[in-house]
Formats: structure tokens, sequence, C-alpha cells
């Protein structure tokens, strides 16, 4: 219950898929948001152990295995790593992240699966399956598609239309169903698997939601009351497939556990596995899963919900020996410049590329995505807004003012921390200011409201920035240095709450801070005092902790962004329908010649248009064309192209235009002129 005091704090976080990388949206909706929480917690001084891990079984990685020819093992293996570097290097700490392919997390599940099983706790059930006969296997949902029922995408999955309308969905229930890797003929088959009878939990999980649980987020409360007060169904919790966990069952070859299934385990046997390895350190697993003095916490995207507070839960309750989640605070989805975010499309921003573009910078990456996640609604990440909080937020407030107060310091006090005199009423008002931001900070981050904690602390830097600018100590060094010494000291005192009130959020930064004040780890106690710092210690010469993007950098990401985009609308291209039936007769009408460039200039005053004067084997002729955007005018001269001859003239821009040149437009929008493949003579007629 949200009242209660723990003795300690469990944080999951939900197990990215080890089939690709993690992006951006991952990152805002699940990681940063976990991170700052466990960071706070660590800074208190309370007992908190924070588990990740790779999840490794389930369709998508099947998928990617045989769209690369690979085996699974080795697809998870280079994805497991390449995820694990890169939160490390990003500042994810986690106390453990391990994998659902480890022979702990095996073993676990397995036996969890087990005791369900042999407790009666699971019901058998056939029902009808899409099987491929020719390789003769079962398809899962995901390797179903078909046209979508709702709002007829022709490319919806099995499970869901992830590309339209978003909706669950049943393989079928799909329009014209086919396999999605292959051409292969579909039949319905009976295929026995055992299920989760979540129906008959519905009670308690009402109880325990519903009723006990209210203050959690509107979207988490909300999707959960859905699903309650539509009637839960059972869910099958194994899986016809030859990648994952095998069913511990006699006869259940060819079957392993449904990947949620096996998935949120990992939270528990990752835990198993670095108390085992620590045991001194952390204790046992089951004080921290059964305890009911753990709180147990999951940060997750809101297309986890079901799984998180409903599935799970419903497991862990059969079984009978854990606790349950106290919060939930699962995020929305994050876009990327106005588009929803896909990996399918590579509409993405990776983590492991921007830590390679952008060295040093895991902070400005920590700072934007914490003040545009998508805590209450979908929220849009831009690379123009990524370059203006830089500049104008970590640069030109927080940057801005540590480095000010330091360089004044050495400047007036070779590098030494002045003493503190006489505390002036506007002194004492300054300090007034930010003696709360401790509470303020603690109650919105207690709360997940990271968004409103962050500017919390920039607010901090705000008030320093002001400071100085209002009591100009550059100019009180002209009369009196006792009271700049005050101002010095003060200033300082304010970079140092700025270390303390940023180290969950930058960590990079703050501890980057802390070394050029001298600052020990201190405890988040300290925030809002004025003797974090002490008199006469010297403090390093300041280093800025940012540095402006220029836009050069940002058009960089933009245009691989752009470049992207065009590669999928070339790769989804279509043609336009054949227009309506044309003569022969009509077709004929049309004298089609071929004319080779003798001179090419651009039309002034008009972007689009080219002037030509083609050699049509006759003479010169003049045509003007708007293919100004696509070509120079030298890029044409001495080329063949294809042009109308018997078009009337027509003045474009006060120029008698004497025919037309023929030209493709592509998928792209470009336009290609068209012209023979072999050199023929000016003026032959095309046929």
């Amino acid at each position: 219950m949200q009242n209660k005091q723990y003795k300690r704090t469990l944080v999951t976080t939900a197990l990215p898929y080890a089939n690709g990388p993690v992006h951006i949206g991952h990152l805002a909706g699940v990681y940063v948001p976990a991170d700052i929480y466990v960071r706070y917690l660590r800074l208190q001084g309370r007992e908190v152990l924070f588990v990740g891990g790779s999840d490794e079984h389930g369709v998508p990685v099947t998928q990617r295995a045989r769209k690369e020819g690979i085996t699974p093992q080795q697809v998870v293996d280079r994805y497991h790593e390449l995820i694990k570097q890169s939160f490390q290097e990003f500042g994810i700490s986690y106390d453990i992240y391990s994998r659902t392919t480890s022979q702990t997390h095996h073993q676990f599940a397995a036996e969890f699966f087990r005791k369900l099983y042999d407790e009666g706790k699971l019901i058998e059930k056939t029902t009808k399956q899409f099987y491929d006969e020719i390789d003769g296997k079962f398809l899962t949902d995901r390797d179903v598609e078909g046209e979508c029922p709702y709002c007829h995408h022709p490319a919806a999955k099995g499970n869901q239309c992830e590309d339209g309308c978003g909706r669950d969905l049943d393989p079928t229930e799909l329009i014209n169903p086919h396999a999605k890797d292959s051409d292969h003929p579909l039949v319905l088959k009976d295929t026995t698997n055992w299920f989760l009878p979540l129906n008959e939990y519905e009670p308690w999980l009402k109880e325990w939601i519903l009723e006990q649980h209210q203050e959690w987020r509107p979207n988490v409360y909300g999707q959960c009351k859905s699903w309650l007060d539509n009637g839960l169904q059972p869910r099958a919790m194994t899986r016809d497939l030859d990648w994952g966990i095998p069913v511990p069952i006699e006869g259940a070859d060819g079957k392993v556990l449904y990947v949620w299934f096996d998935a949120p385990i990992g939270y528990i046997s990752n835990t198993k596995e670095l108390c085992e390895q620590q045991p001194n350190r952390w204790g046992t697993w089951q004080q921290w899963w059964q305890d009911a003095d753990t709180r147990l916490i999951h940060f997750i995207g809101k297309d986890n919900i079901v799984f998180h507070c409903i599935i799970f839960p419903t497991m862990m309750r059969a079984h009978g020996d854990y606790i349950m989640p106290d919060n939930v605070p699962a995020n929305e989805f994050l876009n990327l410049e106005g588009e929803k975010i896909s990996t399918s499309r590579n509409w993405a921003v990776w983590l492991h590329e921007y830590l390679r573009d952008f060295p040093g910078k895991q902070d400005v990456l920590r700072y934007v995505l914490t003040a545009c996640a998508p805590e209450t609604k979908d929220n849009d990440f831009t690379w123009d807004d990524f370059q203006a909080r830089n500049n104008y937020e970590l640069v030109a407030i927080l940057g801005n003012f540590v480095n000010r107060a330091m360089v004044l310091t050495h400047k007036y006090f070779d590098g030494k921390i002045p003493a503190l005199g006489t505390l002036t009423d506007y002194d004492l008002q300054t300090l007034a200011e930010f003696k709360d931001v401790k509470q303020t900070l603690s109650d919105n981050i207690e709360g997940f409201h990271l968004r409103e904690a962050l500017k919390d602390a920039l607010n901090l830097a705000r008030i320093g920035n002001k400071y100085l600018a209002d009591t100009e100590p550059w100019k009180l060094a002209k009369t009196d240095m006792a009271r700049v010494e005050t101002v010095m000291h003060v200033a300082l005192q304010i970079c140092a709450n700025l270390a303390i009130a940023f180290e969950p959020f930058l960590p990079f930064s703050a501890q980057r801070l802390r070394q050029m004040l001298g600052m020990a780890q201190v405890q988040w106690d300290k925030l809002g005092t004025i003797d974090i710092l002490t008199p006469g210690s010297t403090i390093e010469k300041p280093e800025l902790l940012f540095e402006k993007l220029p836009d050069e950098v940002i058009q960089k990401q933009k245009d691989r962004l752009e470049h992207i985009k065009q590669e999928n609308f070339l790769k989804n291209f279509k043609p336009k329908p054949v227009a309506s039936a044309c003569s022969y007769e009509d077709f004929a009408k049309l004298d089609i010649r071929v004319g080779r460039v003798v001179q090419c200039e651009k039309v002034k005053k008009a972007k689009k248009l080219l002037k030509f004067c083609i050699d049509d084997g006759m003479g010169c002729r003049t045509i003007v064309s708007g293919i100004a955007l696509y070509y120079q005018p030298e890029d044409l001269l001495g080329k063949e192209v294809c042009f109308i001859a018997n078009f009337p003239p027509r003045p474009l821009m006060g120029i008698e235009s004497q025919g037309m040149i023929l030209s493709a437009e592509d998928a792209d929008g470009r336009l290609v002129v068209i012209g023979p493949t072999g050199e023929v003579r000016p003026g032959v007629q095309v046929k």
C-alpha cells in the first residue's frame, strides 16, 4: 500500500528484446526514469536493488534469425552484449543486467511453471491455430499477417495492428491471413496448450488494483480497469515454437513457455543470480521477492501494462509466495519528429549510435528525454528541441552559472572558498528561495513526476544566475571585498546544491561538478543547505560542463532521418492505377521525337523552369520544361531527350515553348528526363 513504510525497494525495468538495439523511445519510457528513481533512493541511503536484463526468447528473435540466416542464439548473443554495453556507457546503473538464456533463468522459470501445473493452477485447452503444411509447423501470432478488420491496414500482425489502429488482434480475425515470411498456404489446425485462468482471479484483481491502488497513474489504472470491466479470459502460457524454454511436462514436445510467462520471471531469476554471487552484499533473493517489507516497482511502457499489472501478478498470486508490485509507473510513447518510432522502418534514434555520434554527451540526452518524457500522454522528440534545450538550458542556465561562480572565485580568491560573512536581506531572500528544494524534489520524484523534478533542479541554477546578476560581485570587488567573499561563498554553496540535485538526472556532469568543487559524495539530506563546502578549501580550475551544439551537427542528424524517410517511401512505393483506356488512334496523333540539347539555361525568376534549345533535325526548337529542381543546365547539354513535337506553342514566363520534354516522376517525386538508351539522329520519331 502507498502509505506503508518499507525496509527496502526492488526496482525492475522492462526487459528489452535482444533482437535489436535500444532506441530513445525505450530510454524515455522506461530506463532513464527508472535510473533517476534508483539514484535518488541511493542518495537517500535507502536499500535498493535495481534489476534488468535482456528478453531473449519469443518470436521477434526467431524472425530476426530467419532474416539474417543465423541461429536465434547468435542473434541474442550479439544484441545482449550491445544493449548491456550501451546501458553501461549511458549510465543506467543496474546492480545486475542478466539474460533469459542463462541456466539460472531456464531452471527457475521451468520450476515456476511446474509448480503451477502440479497444483492444478493451469488449464489444458485445445484451440485452432494457423499451420504451415509445407514447413510442418504452427505459426505464432506474429508470424501471421493480413488486413486489419478494423482500420484495414494491409499489414497487420496476428497479435496487433502495430502500424495501423494499434488494436490487439487474434490471427483468425485478419482478412486474407498469410504467413509473414513465405507464400505457403495456411490451414487452421488443433493444438493443445496450457492456460492461466485469469478469469478466476478477476475478483482479487479488482480488489487489489481498483480498490487498493487508486493512486496509480491514470493511464495505468484506466487500462487495467478497462480490461477488468470487459472480463478476463484464460491466457495461454505455452506456445508451439522451437525457441524458448521447453515446457517441463511429459508429452509437451515442440512447445515452449510463452515469452510473457518466461520474461517477467527473469526479474526474479536475475535477482537470484545476483544474490548467489554476492550473498553478503544482497542477502537472499527471497527477501527481495517474498518479504512483505520489500516495495516492488516496475518501470515499463504503456504497451506492457496488462502484462505487469494483470498477468504477472496473477502468476505470482497463483504461485502463492510472492509480493505484489506497489506501483507500476508506466509512461506513454515517445514519437520522433512527429512520427511513431518504428524499428522495422528504422525510424529511431538508436542509443549505441548516439553514443558514437555524441561522445561524452550522455547527460544531454538524459536531460532532454526527461524534459520531454511522455509521462501523461505521447510526446515528441525533435533534434531542434534537443539543440535548444542543450544550448539555452544546460549551457546558458546551468553551465553558465557554475562557470561564472568558479571563474570569479579563482579571479578574486585564488580558487579558495571564501568565508561567509554577514548575510543581507537579499541573501536571506535568495536562500529562502531554495531551502525547500529538497522537499519539492523529493515529492516529485517519489510521485514519479520526473519532468517537474527536473524543472525544480534547473530552477536552482536560475536562482544562482539571478543572485550573481543582482549582486554584481565584479563591481563590488572595486570597493567591498568582504561583501564579495559572502556573495561568492553563497554562489559556490548553490553550485554544491546543484551537484546533489542533478545527480539522479545528470550523473556524469554532477560527478564532474563535485570533483571541481572538491566535494565528496554527499547525502540527499544536505540539499537546501549552505554548509556543504568548507571555507578555505581549494576548488579546481573550472571546465565547461556543457558546450553549444552547432547547427551543422544537428542538421546531420536531421538529414539522416530524411534519408531514412525517403528510403522507406521508396521501399513501400506502389504505382498509381492505370489511367482510363486510350485508343491507338488517339495515341498515334502524338508526334514524339528525339532531339539533342544544344543549349540549356535557367529561366530568370522561375525556380522550376529550364529553357532548352533542342536540335530536332530541322533546326533549333525552343522548349521550356519544369525540371530545374532536379537538373543543372550543364548536366543536360549534349543529351538526347524525347519530346512531343506537335503540341501547339504556348507562352511560359514570356518565352514561347514549342513542345514538351518527356520525363518520368519517380516514387519520391523526382523528375527524370526520358531519352533513348543508344545514340540516334535528332528528329527521328518514337514508334
